[in-house]
């Protein structure tokens, strides 16, 4: 062993040391250029997670269509002729199996079935049944996975939709989006990562609020940014009045020495996240009034979206930016459009709905397949639960409104490396599922894989516990996989 030990030493030159050092070096510029943070004082898990995909991705970015209030899968998607034939008859107790109901139908004795006041035809290679409310989404039926038999546990909507945007019915967990930015970080290091669009129709709406694109505990570097339709697309990005780039520049600069400072003292990360807030804000200056301008857009793009389009607020407008933020980079798009909350007078309220989202949700995938930006982009399209096959309040062919239903529901996703067709199946009355169910946890986790993320291994350990979107559930639904 000594001789060995006294050899190795002989060997050592310097020759042989320089290069051994330089190999580390270069290891080192490696790694910090594969993984930004891996020498910013994280935790070693924290660092390596983020920034880095797990596996191959299927899709680069994503664009989530959030429908907000529910729409009727049993109007819209999940044909039923059964609840034609039984109209009026009250919905059989061996169906139902004793299931609690929401409070709005507490009072309710009786529960008639109500079939659908729309008439459905299929559609594609794979004859999906899709309602005459929605003759664009029709046209784009073989690019499109429906999910018939998603479920969740949520009955009412503040829980259910927090639930959907950040994979549990409290608050303060990062939203989904929020995730994938800490996950992945941004494309586009002049656009964040994560933007925020809303949107609202004529029907019976149910409030937004920022807890569903916070950050939670994470960095706030990772919360979504808030696009507005006023004059200005993001509020306080402006120059203040009298003040020109390069006294920004140098005000930014003096600032950021001060919350380094601060930040050698006090430790405190969101200090850190606070100055990247601020020079991002600075690169947005420029970003955001391009990708903002719609008036180059062509003609033929204008007709695609409709007219609404050019209308700042709107969900076609909101559609048309979606795609321009994604095309430039941003990692996760989040609209959400109000009014699909069909207590009553559904038939009316749904028509105008459809008509409000209907030609540029199809639009929106039309464009980015013929960008060739389709097989990288995920769209989803959906609420936070469904809608009972009996009706609520009076019941006509005209007019009846449908209840919360959490325990089947429709979704749509198309591109980012999802299998066209129709997944999944309920039983002849629409109310429980009978084959593939999906859960909520179950959703977070295929998309995160689509993106290229264990949903396992994407964690953050906040107050001595490892958090992750799924919480301690979900698995990575195959057959919605190409």
């Amino acid at each position: 062993m000594e001789k060995e030990a006294y050899e190795y030493g002989l060997n050592q030159n310097r020759r042989r040391f320089l290069t051994k050092l330089g190999m580390g070096i270069g290891g080192a510029a490696l790694g910090t250029l594969l993984i930004p943070d891996l020498f910013s004082g994280k935790d070693v898990e924290e660092a390596i997670v983020s920034g880095l995909p797990h596996f191959a991705p299927k899709a680069k970015r994503i664009i989530y269509l959030f429908q907000n209030g529910a729409p009727s899968q049993l109007d819209l998607f999940d044909y039923k002729p059964k609840l034609q034939e039984m109209q009026g008859q009250d919905l059989p107790a061996s169906v139902r199996q004793g299931q609690r109901l929401t409070g709005m139908t507490a009072g309710q004795a009786k529960f008639p079935l109500a079939g659908s006041a729309f008439k459905f035809d299929q559609y594609g290679e794979h004859r999906a049944w899709i309602s005459e409310l929605l003759p664009y989404t029709a046209r784009i039926a073989n690019d499109l996975c429906i999910v018939k038999s998603l479920y969740t546990e949520a009955i009412n909507h503040d829980p259910a939709l927090t639930f959907f945007q950040t994979g549990a019915q409290v608050g303060n967990r990062p939203s989904m989006g929020s995730w994938l930015s800490y996950g992945l970080g941004s494309e586009n290091k002049n656009l964040p990562a994560f933007c925020v669009l809303l949107s609202k129709g004529k029907g019976n709406g149910q409030g937004v609020y920022s807890k569903l694109w916070s950050n939670g505990f994470l960095d706030s570097i990772h919360q979504g940014v808030q696009f507005s339709n006023g004059e200005n697309p993001v509020l306080y990005l402006g120059d203040p009045d009298g003040m020109d780039k390069t006294e920004r520049r140098k005000m930014l600069d003096k600032l950021a020495e001060l919350n380094n400072e601060n930040y050698a003292v006090a430790g405190d990360p969101e200090i850190k996240a606070k100055v990247q807030q601020y020079e991002m804000a600075y690169r947005m200056q420029t970003a955001v009034p391009e990708v903002t301008d719609l008036s180059k857009e062509p003609e033929s793009i204008i007709k695609l979206y409709g007219p609404d389009c050019l209308v700042p607020g709107t969900y076609a407008a909101n559609c048309l930016l979606a795609r321009k933020l994604s095309e430039s980079g941003v990692r996760f798009v989040q609209l959400y459009h109000q009014g699909w909350d069909s207590h009553g007078n559904l038939p009316k309220e749904l028509a105008g709905q459809c008509k409000d989202t209907d030609q540029a949700s199809a639009a929106l995938v039309t464009d980015l397949k013929q960008r060739g930006l389709l097989d990288e982009t995920l769209v989803i399209w959906g609420g936070e639960f469904g809608r009972t096959n009996y009706c609520q309040g009076a019941l006509s062919k005209e007019n009846y409104g449908r209840d919360h239903h959490p325990r089947c529901f429709t979704m749509w996703m198309a591109g980012g490396g999802v299998r066209p067709g129709v997944y999944g199946e309920t039983d002849e009355f629409g109310y429980n599922i009978v084959s593939n169910p999906v859960h909520v946890h179950d959703f977070h986790a295929t998309a995160l894989h689509l993106m290229g993320i264990d949903h396992e291994k994407l964690v953050y350990k906040h107050l001595g516990r490892r958090y992750r979107l799924t919480d301690v559930a979900g698995k990575v639904v195959k057959g919605l996989m190409a």
